[in-house]
């Protein structure tokens, strides 16, 4: 594996505090580096109103599409302010790379990124995780070690993913750094300075609602202490999936002591989802709305559809984490007829 140049450092550390490269024209969507792609206020990831879905007339509610970000989720946003705040440090570069623990998406941007500044990534994952995460890991360049651990890394034993992460990177300091996406304060930041900016933007500053996940915290954190800075009313929605749940990426109040990242004073409520609507309504994302949205993306159409339905007048956003690509092999387990009807 190529070794990090100095040169090519020194070019990315720099453009990471420009913002963008010399030759990028967001106006005419040209871009001098997939680094530019990267989603900011002059470079929103869009937003799309629900129509047949929404069963609230006097509700504008959007879905702001964050698997057109450059490589594939939300989660570039937190993968991108953790590596630039490493590279500025000085602590990535000279063979030393990342490692990390993840149910799919950082590790995916971390490594895509990683791969194209020449570093090395190391991505720890669950053996739960959908095939088509692990397979994405190596066609972007990620080492993958691959454990019997719960679906989303978590706290524990020895040989849970996190806690091997933090032994890769304890005991090859040399090799490999952790950003530590449960951790890092530079998650919340990111979408702080882009999530909830372009939210803002893009509605004008007539956003009521905002509706998200709970995965990391660093999303709905970093969104709501935004928005609330610019409107205090602004009632912030979070999504969890029941117990016994199977949605890569996801938690529930039980399983966030892992993340250091929940503020609950950031959230105005918490609405429980049975995880089997994950996967229904984001079929019916696909067919009624023709989003390819993923199963995340699901759970949070159905509690906001619960909350517009109870509402009046308001402008409701959703923030879809991926698309539908990367769960194929989890929609046949849960809605079998899609496997039966391909049949001849």
């Amino acid at each position: 594996m190529p070794e990090f140049s100095t040169e090519t450092e020194q070019r990315s550390t720099g453009e990471a505090r420009a913002g963008r490269s010399r030759g990028t024209d967001y106006s005419r969507r040209v871009f001098a580096s997939v680094f530019d792609m990267l989603p900011n206020e002059d470079n929103p990831s869009p937003m799309v109103r629900i129509n047949r879905l929404n069963p609230n007339a006097n509700f504008q509610l959007f879905a702001k599409l964050e698997w057109l970000n450059p490589f594939g989720s939300v989660k570039d946003r937190a993968a991108w302010a953790m590596l630039r705040d490493l590279l500025e440090r000085g602590e990535v570069g000279n063979g030393r790379g990342l490692v990390e623990p993840t149910s799919g998406n950082t590790g995916i941007s971390l490594a895509a990124m990683a791969q194209a500044m020449g570093l090395r990534m190391r991505a720890v994952v669950p053996n739960k995780v959908p095939l088509e995460k692990k397979v994405l890991l190596k066609i972007v360049g990620a080492e993958l070690d691959v454990l019997n651990d719960a679906l989303c890394p978590a706290p524990g034993l020895g040989d849970g993913s996190i806690n091997l992460a933090k032994t890769h990177a304890k005991a090859s300091p040399h090799r490999y750094v952790m950003p530590n996406q449960y951790e890092n304060p530079k998650n919340v930041e990111a979408h702080l300075h882009t999530t909830g900016p372009e939210i803002w933007r893009q509605t004008e500053g007539r956003v009521t609602h905002v509706f998200a996940s709970l995965g990391t915290c660093g999303t709905v954190t970093g969104v709501s202490r935004f928005l609330r800075s610019k409107n205090p009313n602004i009632k912030v929605i979070a999504v969890q999936p029941s117990e016994g749940h199977d949605v890569p990426g996801l938690r529930n109040i039980s399983q966030l002591d892992v993340s250091k990242l929940f503020d609950r004073s950031c959230i105005d409520e918490i609405l429980e989802i049975d995880y089997e609507l994950a996967y229904r309504r984001a079929l019916d994302l696909c067919r009624a709305e023709g989003l390819i949205a993923g199963p995340s993306s699901g759970l949070i159409l159905e509690g906001a559809l619960r909350t517009v339905a109870q509402a009046g007048a308001g402008c409701g956003v959703m923030i879809f984490p991926d698309n539908i690509f990367k769960y194929v092999s989890s929609m046949i387990k849960h809605l079998p007829q899609l496997a039966s009807e391909t049949e001849a």
